[in-house]
């Protein structure tokens, strides 16, 4: 999804994008709903205002983060919007109450330093917003970094009690209402542009689908570092379709938040193999 949107991005504005990711990603959604057998109830919640607080929480974090790939290259912009789940770990203790304990803490410090070599360059020219790009694209990306961290928090607290169907179809017409506002702005797409669009919204929403459920099964904490496998995709495509070679900084960088995201899976699983033997009072390992 994020490749087409950086293809599409130099001809069409951030609102328009954003109204083809939510409109078009109804699709999967409503045919994921339908296939559940939910369609009849898919609208019904007791939390309206939890939605919506997470619908503009959304919007902020996907609108900035589609603008940063318009200044920045694939590998770094994604690299800098790691710092996304390193405050996701924070958040999940300080808000959710969820229990992490000095390990996880301490990955989670040394990923912020590797989120902070992979901004050195951005340091070293001072951050000149006037004439920069990079640098306006890089406060665009830590930026979609903080609104994603709380977009996950506000998704967290929704599916204690809703639906995986009932928390991606509210986000999603809520987007789809919010982002028509800019029509104003939009460009007639050529058909081959107007195909893009498409994909866009429905490969946007089959992720968000997996990536709600997810948040149904697991604790925040823990699945936030998952997100760091996508920097092997990010690498591939930047180079054989932007032609894109990170930098030192990015891959130094890059590799220190992976490795404190590993540490904390590692450390997770360990732990959880503790908890679930004192429950059932015998090993579980092999």
């Amino acid at each position: 999804m994020l490749t087409l949107v950086k293809i599409a991005g130099d001809r069409y504005p951030v609102g328009q994008l954003l109204f083809a990711r939510n409109l078009f990603g109804l699709i999967p959604v409503l045919a994921f709903i339908a296939y559940t057998g939910h369609l009849h109830d898919a609208l019904k919640t007791d939390n309206i205002f939890g939605h919506v607080r997470r619908a503009i929480s959304g919007m902020f974090a996907m609108g900035l983060w589609f603008a940063a790939l318009q200044r920045l290259s694939f590998p770094e912009a994604t690299a800098i919007v790691y710092a996304a789940p390193l405050m996701m770990v924070v958040l999940a203790a300080t808000v959710l109450g969820e229990t992490v304990r000095i390990y996880r803490w301490s990955a989670v410090g040394v990923g912020f330093v590797g989120v902070f070599i992979i901004l050195i360059p951005q340091f070293a020219s001072g951050f000149n917003f006037d004439e920069d790009v990079a640098a306006v694209g890089a406060m665009l990306a830590l930026a979609s970094a903080g609104f994603m961290a709380m977009t996950s928090v506000f998704v967290r607290q929704l599916a204690r009690k809703e639906s995986t169907s009932t928390i991606v179809l509210y986000f999603l017409i809520a987007g789809t209402a919010v982002t028509a506002l800019t029509a104003p702005t939009w460009v007639l797409p050529t058909w081959t542009d107007l195909f893009i669009l498409v994909a866009i919204g429905v490969l946007g929403g089959i992720g968000q689908l997996f990536v709600t459920q997810a948040f149904q099964h697991a604790e925040a904490s823990l699945i936030a570092p998952f997100e760091y496998t996508s920097m092997i995709w990010v690498v591939l495509i930047g180079y054989f379709v932007f032609g894109e070679i990170p930098t030192v900084y990015v891959l130094l960088g890059g590799a220190i938040v992976i490795a404190s995201g590993i540490f904390v899976i590692l450390r997770e699983r360990k732990l959880g193999l503790q908890r679930a033997e004192r429950k059932v009072g015998a090993p579980l390992r092999p």
